[in-house]
């Protein structure tokens, strides 16, 4: 389900940084929900990470699990307005975000948009396609690995959040530090071109 924007525009293939929220863009605790607009806090490098990712040609697209919704915990308006708050705050960093989806089922109702399922991806791509060699996924839980490797693209793990908790210690020899050092180590793939930031 897209949270924003209301209508994304049509074009051709293009590479694609999609990003896990919570633990990889904001701040996550294993066992707690982000349910309130007051309890959602940036990672300090978030807003340069993602600036420098639309400065070498990516467009990105933020894929978050919102299960709190399903459970009951929060109205799908909150969720909504938890990510507008993402949106503007990145902005007003002169950080830019092309498109926001959300899967707001419970685990049990298996459900084809709830990750590692592909169905957020699938939902992007019929709004934007991506160029696939070029497009990533990058995230701080197994669940955004195994996405990545659901929908053919490369997974990228970042040292932030839930990675210990879901992946195990060992697994910090594959991954990144956080957002900002997988950006500074992507290829620069804008061929020159300048984004207008949204």
């Amino acid at each position: 389900m897209r949270a924003w924007p209301p209508k994304v525009a049509k074009g051709p293939p293009v590479p694609t940084a999609y990003l896990d929220r919570d633990g990889t863009i904001n701040r996550d605790k294993a066992g707690s929900y982000i349910l309130k607009l007051s309890q959602f806090r940036l990672y300090a490098a978030a807003p340069a990470a993602v600036k420098l990712l639309n400065a070498k040609g990516y467009r990105v697209v933020v894929l978050t699990n919102q299960s709190a919704v399903g459970r009951g915990y929060m109205t799908m308006a909150v969720s909504r307005a938890i990510n507008l708050k993402m949106v503007r705050e990145l902005r007003r960093a002169g950080a830019s975000v092309d498109a926001v989806y959300f899967c707001p089922h419970a685990p049990e109702a298996a459900c084809a948009c709830r990750k590692p399922r592909p169905g957020l991806i699938n939902e992007a791509a019929k709004d934007r396609p991506a160029d696939q060699a070029l497009s990533f996924m990058a995230g701080d839980k197994k669940c955004d690995l195994d996405l990545a490797r659901n929908a053919g693209i490369k997974g990228r793990l970042v040292l932030t959040g839930q990675w210990r908790h879901s992946l195990g210690a060992a697994a910090a020899k594959k991954g990144f530090k956080d957002l900002l050092t997988l950006a500074r180590a992507l290829p620069d793939v804008s061929g020159g071109k300048k984004r207008k930031p949204r």
